[in-house]
């Protein structure tokens, strides 16, 4: 779609035959990119979008900023450690969840996002359903597996 616009700029700029295929050939590969990750994006299921950055420290006194940058590097996630984040309603379990989610997104990574409500209802259908067992596929080949409301 965009190769009329890549030829118009290179005979403008009177680039090599070499240099024009590099334009493209970058063009293709980030555009693949762009593409694999709003395949991520769609596939996580995220209830919001609100990343970590928007994440206020100030109002969470037992996570320091040490803690959060520790998560944020996602070694974690390498080591096949599990983590769960405990506390009353409204302290912000699933802001840090999604938050963490959009950052393996970026870091490259698959990640779901799913409540235990809806998971108990995917694990029951599975074998009645596609749409159950596509999702079961989702959230076996994630890296990442964030599950809402655990004590549900």
């Amino acid at each position: 779609n965009n190769l009329p616009t890549l030829i118009r700029d290179a005979e403008q700029k009177d680039l090599s035959f070499t240099q024009f295929l590099l334009n493209v050939s970058t063009y293709e590969q980030t555009r693949r990119e762009q593409k694999q990750l709003e395949k991520r994006f769609k596939w996580a299921t995220f209830p919001f979008h609100k990343t970590l950055d928007e994440f206020n420290l100030k109002e969470q006194k037992s996570l320091s900023n040490k803690q959060l940058n520790r998560l944020k590097d996602l070694t974690w996630v390498e080591q096949l450690y599990n983590l769960i984040l405990l506390g009353p309603p409204g302290v912000g379990k699933t802001h840090l969840a999604v938050g963490l989610g959009i950052e393996a997104i970026n870091q490259g990574y698959k990640a779901v996002f799913t409540s235990m409500g809806d998971l108990i209802h995917v694990l029951k259908t599975e074998e009645i359903t596609r749409k159950s067992k596509a999702r079961m596929k989702r959230i076996r080949e994630a890296d990442l597996v964030i599950i809402d409301d655990l004590m549900f």
